[in-house]
């Protein structure tokens, strides 16, 4: 039983119809459709409405997937500055077209938009340590997770996390501070709103 699945289960539990969250949330007849037909995931923002507006836990909502085709949600992570890694499970979803991962985090933030990675969505990540020159992974930085292109130097003991937006500036580090970097794992995929 997927998300959609159990959102329908605790409408008709409560005698509510979409149209009715639809309405007391602001969220879109047809964004609820798109999530009903598999076309969107729904951002963590939008479940954490919807979950209020029904007064259940959003975990009710994510639900608890003991399924193999499932892969966790473990919060959010940065497209910006680097924030704290959560490693508590937010729910599960199925993977994003076929893709091979090993669990999601939702992005923070707008330094990655280049890459048409927004705040809000939905990123696949495949667990590795390390990754080609150029690819987005999730990067531990300390205590706090990243999400930013990887740029290795090894001649010049460098390691470059690039954003994906022009406001943004590279996160350099060199030295002794490569020891605080650990890449968690490379972005497969993402999923997002329609725009």
């Amino acid at each position: 039983m997927g998300m959609y699945d159990n959102f329908m289960r605790i409408l008709k539990y409560k005698g509510i119809t979409p149209y009715k969250v639809s309405k007391g949330t602001g969220i879109s007849g047809a964004t609820l459709t798109s999530w009903k037909n598999g076309d969107y995931t729904p951002k963590l923002d939008k479940l954490r409405l919807i979950a209020d507006y029904l007064e259940v836990d959003i975990k009710e909502i994510m639900g608890d997937f003991s399924s193999e085709n499932r892969l966790p949600i473990l919060g959010e992570i940065a497209c910006g500055s680097p924030i704290f890694a959560e490693e508590n499970i937010d729910g599960y979803v199925s993977p994003c077209y076929g893709a091979s991962a090993d669990f999601c985090l939702f992005a923070k933030g707008d330094s990655m938009v280049g890459a048409r990675i927004y705040d809000g969505d939905l990123v696949f990540i495949k667990k590795q340590p390390r990754v080609e020159n150029g690819e987005i992974a999730a990067v531990l930085v300390e205590d706090s997770a990243t999400l930013k292109r990887v740029y290795l130097y090894p001649e010049e003991g460098k390691l470059v996390l690039a954003p994906e937006n022009p406001k943004y500036k590279p996160l350099v580090f060199v030295g002794q501070e490569l020891n605080q970097i650990q890449i968690l794992g490379k972005a497969v995929a993402f999923q997002s709103e329609a725009r």
